[in-house]
């Protein structure tokens, strides 16, 4: 069984396939791409040795999300659950500013993977070291942006919207706009909104797989 699922925030991704497995009892089960506990979203879950076994299917696909990043302001975790770091000056911004910069990120771009990521580098994964305050150099990876548009500009906090290839921080991205503003920034909100032909709009929520299931079984 392949089931879209809007993830709450403050839930990790494996807060739902662990959750889903207690529930089922099936020990066959994964997602298809990791979603930050503060994010919320479409997470496509398989259930199930056949379902798992599409899931690259999905964890391949191009992805949307919606994110609201606040200028002015960094922290170490590029979200608002991070401790802050650095604050620097917003200069003045309007939507031709804005939409300058978005233009630098079009296409295929190198982004570096953030400290605080699940990526693996020599076999320890890269927010393990950041927790103890260690930072190594990163190589840079080459994502696709294939659309990046600006939702709403207001005080010091810009939503924008961005579909893009498997792999991309979009904390990371919200930074990299954020610097090139000249500026800082950190991403305060992340909507994952669709993921291959799963739309947020098609998504149940823990309860209703919850209260179905239950049913099944009864």
């Amino acid at each position: 069984m392949i089931v879209a699922i809007n993830k709450p925030m403050g839930w990790t991704s494996f807060d739902v396939v662990d959750k889903i497995r207690s529930l089922t009892g099936e020990r066959k089960i994964g997602h298809a791409g990791t979603l930050d506990p503060f994010a919320a979203g479409v997470l496509v879950v398989g259930i199930g040795r056949e379902s798992t076994r599409r899931l690259s299917e999905f964890t391949n696909a191009y992805k949307v999300y919606e994110a609201t990043l606040r200028l002015g302001l960094s922290t170490d975790t590029l979200d608002v659950e991070g401790r802050i770091t650095d604050q620097k000056s917003v200069p003045q911004l309007n939507e031709n500013k804005v939409l300058a910069v978005f233009s630098l990120f079009m296409g295929s771009i190198e982004q570096v993977p953030p400290m605080y990521s699940a990526k693996k580098v020599n076999g320890q994964k890269l927010y393990e070291l950041a927790r103890k305050n260690i930072t190594i150099e990163r190589e840079a990876v080459t994502v696709e942006i294939k659309e990046l548009v600006l939702l709403s500009l207001f005080d010091h906090s810009i939503k924008f919207k961005v579909n893009c290839s498997k792999g991309t921080y979009i904390r990371q991205l919200g930074a990299d706009i954020a610097e090139k503003l000249d500026t800082v920034g950190h991403l305060t909100e992340l909507t994952r909104t669709t993921v291959g032909e799963y739309k947020l709009e098609d998504c149940v929520e823990f309860s209703q797989v919850e209260e179905q299931w239950m049913s099944t079984v009864v």
